[in-house]
Parts: C-alpha cells; sequence; structure tokens
C-alpha cells in the first residue's frame, strides 16, 4: 500500500508547500501578522502553527494533546524522536528550539524552523553553546518560550537518554518553569522506532519514508511543570524531567 500512499500525499505536499506556504507568509507580513487574536497569540504565530499542523496530517499523523502547555516564557523540554518532533511541537505552542545547526539545511522543515525561532547550535562547539544559553536567557526574559531536546540527540526510539543539565541554566537563571513534554508515536508509544532516524537513514531518508508510512496516532503530553526557583538546581531539574517523561511514556 506504500505506493498508494505516495500517491495521494505527494500532491498533498506539493500544495502544502506552494499553494498554502505563500499564504502563511502573507499572513505573517507586517502589520497584520503582528495583530494579537483572543489569547494574546500574534497572527504570525498561528498560521505558523496552523501550517505545521497541516504538515504533520500530510504524513499521516493523527495529533493528540493532552495537558495544556504554559503560557509566556517557559523552557519545553522533550524526548528527541526525529525532526518530526519540532513540527509536532510548533503545531501545539509556539516556541523557539534549540537544535543541531544542520537542520538550517534540510529543505522545507529547515526553513520552517529558521522561521519559526529557531536556536541553531553547532555541536560538540564549547563556544556555540554558550551562545545558545546567552540567547535562551534574552528570550526568556522577553517573555517568549524555549523548546529543547536535553538528550543532544535521537536515539533511535529506543530510549530515553540522559538529560544534559547544563541546558537548564537558562531557566535557572530566568527564574522559569520548566515543562516536560512527552512525545509519543503510535497507540502506547509503539511505533517510536518506526519514527525514528534508521542507521544511517539521513533526513530525506526518513522523509520520504515517513511519506509513505500508514496513519497513525502523534501524541503530545504536557506534563506536570518543574516550578521556577526549584532549590535543586539544574541537575535534579534534569533528572525530575526526565523521570516525568518516561513515566508518562509507560
Amino acid at each position: 500500500m506504500r505506493w498508494l500512499r505516495y500517491l495521494y500525499r505527494v500532491p498533498m505536499l506539493l500544495w502544502h508547500a506552494a499553494i498554502d506556504l505563500p499564504l502563511v507568509l502573507l499572513l505573517m507580513l507586517p502589520p497584520w501578522g503582528r495583530l494579537r487574536l483572543p489569547g494574546g497569540e500574534t497572527l504570525e504565530y498561528r498560521v505558523i502553527r496552523a501550517w505545521q499542523a497541516g504538515l504533520v496530517r500530510v504524513f499521516g499523523f493523527r495529533l493528540r494533546r493532552s495537558g495544556t502547555p504554559l503560557p509566556g516564557a517557559v523552557v519545553f523540554v522533550a524526548n528527541h524522536v526525529s525532526w518530526v518532533d519540532i513540527v509536532v511541537l510548533h503545531s501545539q505552542r509556539m516556541m523557539g528550539f534549540v537544535a543541531k545547526r544542520e537542520i538550517a539545511g534540510w529543505p522545507l522543515v529547515g526553513w520552517m524552523a529558521t522561521r519559526g525561532e529557531t536556536i541553531f547550535h553547532e555541536r560538540g562547539s564549547t563556544e556555540s553553546l554558550g551562545g545558545v544559553l546567552h540567547e535562551m536567557l534574552a528570550r526568556l526574559r522577553s517573555g517568549r518560550a524555549v523548546g529543547v531536546f536535553p538528550e543532544g540527540r535521537t536515539r533511535g526510539g529506543t530510549e530515553v537518554g540522559p538529560f544534559h543539565a547544563r541546558i537548564f541554566t537558562a531557566a535557572v537563571e530566568a527564574g522559569v518553569p520548566v515543562q516536560p513534554v512527552a512525545l509519543c508515536y503510535g497507540e502506547h508509544c509503539a511505533a517510536q522506532t518506526v519514527v525514528a532516524f534508521r542507521g544511517r537513514e539521513g533526513f530525506l531518508g526518513n522523509f520520504l519514508r515517513l511519506l509513505g508510512e500508514p496513519p497513525r496516532l502523534a501524541e503530545v503530553r504536557f506534563l506536570e511543570p518543574i516550578p521556577a526557583g526549584s532549590e535543586d538546581g539544574r541537575r535534579r531539574i534534569a533528572e525530575l524531567a526526565r523521570e516525568r517523561i518516561v513515566a508518562a511514556m509507560r
């Protein structure tokens, strides 16, 4: 059935890129892009989220959300499975992600990630990480949200790796809450390894393979937040966030 799914999803993807995307760009332009909608979200942010939700549906994912994302300045932390994670999270709440610099060059997704205020990080560079933390702190102090994947990389969907504590420095210094988010693909998270990168599979290979996969659930679980100014420090915040995500995925 894979070729049949390509038969109707490829035209859907082309329409979403060639027709819907220019409309999104038009609505993002000032002055209307800065219009405040009910709930306080700008029109620019709303149309970006709507476009990302549409891209998720093109790939056959059925979105389901539980819990409520916090408003204002907050650090969202999630388990990392694939590039789809950014699109799924963006469909629910506007946030500037911390992501590897290679994503900026990925077709379509990279462009939208840049428009979605992504903070790009050069892996293995201490200087780059320092710049990322500085930018995170500035955004949080301005009242905006940031999203991070504290594992630092994907792991084939088989496990949730340890969370690096240093990335939580900005949340501690800004005094903002950290909200863990569990990302589950398939019923009871049964399709994590299907959605994840396989072996040496790159972005394009994963993109094309997922475009032909059967429809499945993509669930976003916003969990109990960890209050600002936690006395336990960034290492304990990292451990607690991971514990809550792992527990939710069970």
